[in-house]
């Protein structure tokens, strides 16, 4: 079964493959020849997945599915969250992100964090979502030199190491991407 995978990120579809069982294969956006950013528009991490379905249902008729995630922080009222991408500006900078929440975290003992991911899948006419999510917190500064955006301030609950101090199979094993779509997976080897 082939299934379309709403993303432009080869390596997060190279990723999400690994987990897939051997009779499914992702395509992406690429494939469409799609070069123009599906609007995330939306409040939530939720509502921005479903958008990006319901794009592709709408432009190209095709069963999809999409992810969004966010970093949310206790201390912040939940920021990032939904805007985790274009924290600092339009851009999507991850380095400006990070510091930002650096900066806005300075001085606040309240460090507990958790990252969010959704998946939105849609088929036979239904949007169906898969929730992942990891508890932990933020560091006061930046740690090791894997991972992307803010996996070098994010420690998982009792890991003792950043996101970024960890190779990538063993941040796989325990990511909130990883176990939104263990649930996509196990529902996927239930059609």
């Amino acid at each position: 079964m082939k299934i379309l995978f709403a993303t432009s990120y080869v390596h997060k579809a190279e990723e999400i493959q690994k987990m897939l069982p051997n009779d499914f294969e992702i395509s992406t956006l690429k494939d469409l020849n799609l070069q123009e950013e599906i609007p995330e528009t939306a409040d939530t991490i939720e509502g921005n997945a479903r958008l990006k379905v319901e794009y592709i249902i709408e432009h190209f008729g095709i069963d999809c599915f999409a992810d969004d995630t966010g970093l949310e922080i206790e201390a912040l009222n939940g920021e990032p969250g939904v805007h985790s991408a274009r924290y600092a500006g339009p851009e999507r900078d991850g380095v400006k992100n990070l510091e930002l929440v650096l900066e806005r975290l300075n001085g606040v003992e309240n460090r507990k964090a958790r990252f969010k991911t959704v998946i939105a899948f849609s088929f036979r006419g239904e949007i169906h979502l898969f929730e992942g999510i990891v508890e932990g917190k933020i560091r006061l500064e930046k740690s090791g030199k894997e991972g992307f955006g803010y996996d070098p301030v994010f420690e998982p609950e009792d890991c003792g190491k950043t996101f970024a101090e960890m190779a990538l199979d063993e941040k796989n094993k325990m990511s909130h991407r990883a176990r939104a779509f263990e649930k996509l997976i196990l529902f996927l080897k239930t059609l």
